[in-house]
């Protein structure tokens, strides 16, 4: 067996909680990730295994009952939005929402069990949808839902999400719980509007929520500054055993939203990251989840380089697909007053951090 797996589905090819103008864009790049995986022979190293819709029980460990029933009847009727406006309610939405959350509690149980060290799923990382309500195109929060059925088994979880939006709804959903929650995203005056770095969670979880918010135009000098002198001494300090991974790629130079400048430089350094930390102190367990990205040429070929860093592959097959799918320019270096803006961030949250005893 191998000590990787992705889950897969050619129903993944078909879902979308996105508006109609982004819902091309959405489907595809799970479609050129799976023409990647395939290309570059993954098959004989990672298993690809099946996704089975999400049992109700372990939605309720992160969700509010009314807000299921919800989702039910708003994919009976078919009509209007989950929320205020971003995600659209159709007809069998809570059928596609089960399923692909599902792919990631499968893929938990699964490296919890020891059937793998290492799991993926692009159709994954839904971390605005909160307790009580879907948001900016998530419909159930399969990020927070991994971090709790992962906790319920006794382990030290932590989340590292790079996404370019704030993952406000897990952060929100696990406000109060001691499972180390860490956010890379831009901020100021941008979708969620969370995010900044007072917000540190509360009661037994205060100090536990750590985010590292970018102004736009930060490149893969900010990334690397922040991985360096904030994420990596904090992970080293809480010693995780369980890692979620949200690997966005909506920070990405080219992504059409965002307005972050990061590069395959900072998502090949990330996957190492991970991988280094994961070996370290969590027996290899982690999980990655696919996020945003809204060029899917760009998000595919991430998705391919940080996955070949995770995973347990020969090393000449990283090298070879990381120099066929790096970027063409790489090392983005933020503007001065960026810079600026990022150290006193950093240098803001460590003192909060360091005076709480979490860094």
């Amino acid at each position: 067996m191998a000590k990787s797996a992705v889950t897969f589905s050619e129903k993944y090819l078909d879902i979308a909680f996105t508006p109609l103008s982004l819902t091309w864009n959405w489907k595809i790049r799970n479609k050129m990730f799976k023409e990647l995986f395939d290309k570059y022979g993954l098959n004989s190293y990672v298993d690809v295994v099946e996704p089975e819709p999400v049992r109700e029980e372990d939605l309720l460990l992160i969700h509010d009952s009314s807000f299921i029933e919800y989702v039910k009847e708003k994919g009976k009727t078919g009509v209007g939005y989950l929320d205020y406006g971003d995600t659209p309610a159709y007809k069998g939405v809570y059928e596609d929402a089960i399923l692909v959350v599902g792919g990631t509690a499968k893929l938990t149980r699964l490296i919890i069990e020891g059937q793998y060290k290492s799991g993926f799923n692009s159709q994954g990382g839904f971390h605005h949808a909160r307790r009580d309500s879907a948001a900016g195109f998530c419909v159930f929060n399969d990020v927070a839902l991994a971090a709790a059925l992962a906790s319920k088994e006794k382990l030290r979880v932590a989340i590292v999400d790079i996404d370019g939006h704030h993952g406000d709804g897990t952060q929100f959903i696990l406000y109060d719980k001691p499972i180390l929650k860490i956010s890379f995203h831009r901020y100021g005056y941008f979708y969620p509007g969370t995010g900044d770095v007072d917000e540190l969670g509360e009661k037994e979880g205060y100090g536990y929520s750590v985010n590292i918010p970018l102004p736009s135009g930060a490149g893969d000098d900010a990334f690397e500054k922040a991985l360096e002198e904030l994420v990596i001494p904090l992970l080293e300090k809480y010693k995780p055993e369980f890692i979620v991974a949200q690997m966005g790629v909506d920070a990405h130079l080219g992504d059409p939203l965002v307005d972050l400048r990061l590069t395959s430089k900072s998502y090949r350094r990330f996957g190492r990251f991970l991988r280094d930390i994961a070996a370290k102190y969590a027996g290899g367990r982690v999980l990655g989840l696919g996020g945003g990205g809204y060029d899917p040429d760009n998000t595919s070929r991430m998705w391919m380089i940080m996955i070949s860093e995770i995973f347990d592959l020969p090393e000449n097959l990283r090298e070879r697909i990381y120099t066929e799918l790096k970027d063409k320019l790489e090392g983005t270096i933020s503007p001065k007053q960026v810079m600026d803006i990022v150290d006193m961030r950093i240098k803001r949250l460590k003192e909060k951090l360091i005076s709480i005893g979490i860094l």
